[in-house]
């Protein structure tokens, strides 16, 4: 991967941006496309850029990443100044105890801790058990609750204090990769397209959505925005090639192994041949799982928006899932963003994607 853009993919998941709270990431998408894009906003918060087809353009194709990632918010301050919170999406209690956290406050960065009580104190018949998150707490190390509110308020939001970090080969962990990688392809999609020098023969929206891990609502509100004939939504997936996961369950998938081309109700059968025959043309590697039902992605409501979408998924391969060390490979990235740019100068007419 070239280095500027290692450098956007560091910059994009070391910020904060648990939902609702997306902004600071937005800003370093909004930043990295703005030379390749026409880039605008709306009131969610959604970024949306836009690269103008030819004049005869087939289609309106959008691309969707969301920049929302897991995270925490301050519910309570006790009389002590220990930090009460709850979930911003699908929070693992098992894993936050004893975490390094950075509460986000009107003044800056606060770091602290989850604390725990000492295993020693613990009864054995409790050592099992799993403490609910509304029972855990933040010492940011205020002696007092009015100490604690002089850099913490109730309402802000909370991440793990972690950033990227490189691992064997082409392989990096951080948090955030769910679904900053999408937002990333996305941009680099953007820049791919720019620096090719050849029109595009359809218009392009890359959107780096917001709030989907509480709903898909950013996913939903810009698809009505934007009016797309096609989109794509880039996501990440469950890597099973990890002890503990079942292969019958999630598919035969592994990291580095390129990206992720699902099949099922929720995918447009003629675009996911598209896809697929573009890979096979490009040489690019990539892996096909079935998804029987929706997919709780933004291309869930993309596909069902207005009048109806023809979507398709490209998907990461993700290792540890909403874990503050998610881990995937870069060459996946990077065959993501050839396989989609190529998919794109290949698109036909709107009426290609209707089944027949």
């Amino acid at each position: 991967m070239r280095e500027e853009s290692y450098q956007f993919l560091k910059s994009l998941v070391e910020v904060p941006s648990p939902s609702g709270f997306e902004q600071p990431a937005q800003r370093v998408f909004r930043d990295y496309v703005s030379p390749y894009a026409r880039v605008t906003g709306d009131v969610m918060g959604n970024s949306i850029a836009q690269v103008q087809g030819a004049a005869e353009a087939r289609a309106r194709v959008m691309l969707v990443g969301h920049a929302d990632e897991i995270g925490l918010l301050v519910k309570f301050i006790d009389d002590n100044g220990f930090i009460f919170f709850g979930a911003i999406g699908g929070v693992d209690p098992q894993i936050t105890q004893g975490m390094r956290v950075a509460v986000h406050g009107k003044n800056g960065m606060v770091p602290g801790v989850i604390g725990k009580k000492p295993i020693h104190l613990i009864e054995p018949k409790d050592r099992e058990t799993v403490v609910k998150l509304d029972a855990q707490y933040i010492d940011i190390g205020a002696s007092s609750k009015k100490d604690a509110e002089l850099l913490v308020r109730v309402g802000d939001p909370v991440t793990f204090h972690v950033g990227l970090e490189r691992l064997a080969g082409d392989r990096v962990a951080s948090r955030g990769f769910d679904d900053k990688a999408g937002s990333f392809v996305v941009a680099e999609v953007l820049r791919a397209v720019s620096e090719a020098g050849k029109e595009l023969p359809v218009d392009l929206y890359g959107v780096s959505s917001v709030q989907e891990e509480i709903g898909l609502r950013g996913g939903t509100t810009s698809s009505y925005a934007v009016k797309p004939d096609i989109g794509i939504c880039v996501e990440v997936d469950f890597a099973t090639d990890q002890p503990d996961l079942d292969k019958k369950q999630n598919g035969d998938v592994g990291i580095g192994k390129g990206p992720i081309v699902p099949r099922g109700a929720n995918i447009n059968p003629a675009l996911f041949d598209l896809l697929i025959d573009t890979a096979e043309k490009e040489n690019i590697p990539v892996q096909v799982t079935g998804i029987p039902r929706a997919t709780g992605t933004d291309a869930n409501v993309m596909q069902i928006s207005r009048k109806g979408v023809a979507t398709a998924l490209v998907k990461i391969p993700l290792r540890y899932m909403h874990t503050p060390v998610e881990v995937i490979s870069l060459s996946d990235l990077e065959n993501a963003v050839r396989l989609i740019t190529a998919t794109l100068y290949r698109i036909q007419s709107r009426d290609a994607y209707i089944p027949s």
